[in-house]
Order: C-alpha cells, then structure tokens, then sequence
C-alpha cells in the first residue's frame, strides 16, 4: 500500500522508508508539514505516519487542517512527545493511533496494517440515526431535531461511537480503547470532561437526554 511519511530526522524518516519497503509498501517521504499537507489532499494513501516535531508547520497543525479539509485517510502519530495529555491532544487533532518512540519495528508495522484494514467509508453506515439525533460520518455534522450541533473531533469521535452500539452499555475500557487507542487507564478524567460536553451540547435545550450514565458500569445513549 501507498504510505505518507513526515519526518524531518534523516536516519529515523530512511529507517521507516526501508522497514516499510521491506514489508511491500510503497512510502512518499516529507520532511514539513506544508509538504505532508500538499501530498495528502493530492495523493491517494492508505495511512499517514506523522511526526509532531519538524520544523515549520508541524505534525498535529497539520492534521487538523487536513481533517478541516475532509481528509480522511487514517493517521498515526509517531513521535517522542508520549505524555498522556500529549497523546489526548494528538487524537483530539484527529489522528486515529499514536506510538512512541523509540518504537519496535513488529508494533509500527502491526499497527499501520490495523490502520489500513479499515473498511472505507464506503462500505460502511454513513448516516448514523438515534431517536432525533443524526450523524453523519463522510461530512461529519450532527444534527438533532434539525438544528446543527457543533463538536470538536474528540467529541464527534466519542458519540459516533455510542451511536454505533446505540442501546448497549460501553464502558470506560471500551472507551479508552476504541475512542482514545489507550491500551492502559492513564487515570485521569479525560472520559467524564468529554463525556460532559458532549452531553452539554447533545442534550441541553432539548426535552429528552439522550446519553445516559448507568451507574457502575458505563454510559449508553438511549436507542428508544
């Protein structure tokens, strides 16, 4: 398959080229984020590797502004920023996994093939509908009783996800796993600050609450 790669360090960007080209990939390299975002908009890949610090325009700058534009190609940050709440801004960014370096070879190349076994778009629900609410996953818009909601990535990430198991319980794991890619607790309250302004916006000025906290076990947005 055809990979993006942003990497300003020469010895780690030709390490990644000849560990991708060994497996069967073909990689375009950049060294900017100006250079990353003129070749995703342009050219058809099936995941961008991106990291966050290279001079200029850098990694997560350049992920929103792709995502702003519709591009959906699936990403993952691969960077030596690996703070819990650097990893919370990547996926907030819009990036749909994120690796530390230093990194094992096997776990880059597992996780670029995860990214690229996603089905496209195409072949999947594009229109999500719970009672009044509607998602839209190729334009990314939520409406609810034909008034347009506003939400930030993460926050359009954490209700599509309900919205998909619309009537079940999905708990913190479930959450942390699906919607942040965190294999871990990282203890913090990164679910229930989401999960609090989404609700804010979901269900605030409408007659019935939608998202509801079952106590002990997790949240579910009612499907009735």
């Amino acid at each position: 398959m055809k990979i993006l790669l942003l990497e300003d360090d020469r010895e780690t960007r030709e390490n990644i080229e000849r560990l991708l080209g060994e497996a069967g990939h073909v990689v375009d390299a950049v060294t900017t984020g100006q250079d990353a975002m003129f070749h995703a908009t342009d050219g058809e890949y099936a995941v961008l590797i991106l990291d966050r610090m290279v001079p200029g325009l850098a990694g997560l700058p350049a992920l929103k502004a792709l995502r702003a534009a519709g591009v959906r190609t699936p990403a993952l940050f691969l960077t030596a920023m690996n703070g819990v709440e650097d990893r919370v801004e990547g996926l907030e960014a819009g990036a749909d996994d994120y690796l530390a370096k230093p990194f094992a070879a096997s776990e880059l190349l597992a996780r670029v093939n995860a990214l690229a076994r996603r089905p496209p778009m195409a072949e999947v629900t594009t229109v999500l509908v719970v009672a009044d609410l509607v998602l839209d996953r190729v334009k990314r818009t939520v409406v609810r009783a034909g008034q347009r909601i506003d939400l930030q990535p993460q926050e359009l990430k954490l209700l599509e996800y309900m919205m998909l198991h619309a009537g079940e319980v999905v708990t913190r794991a479930m959450l942390l796993e699906n919607v942040w890619s965190f294999h871990f607790d990282p203890r913090t309250n990164v679910i229930e600050s989401h999960m609090s302004r989404l609700r804010g916006k979901v269900d605030r000025d409408f007659p019935r609450d939608l998202i509801q906290t079952v106590r002990g076990a997790g949240y579910r947005i009612d499907a009735d």
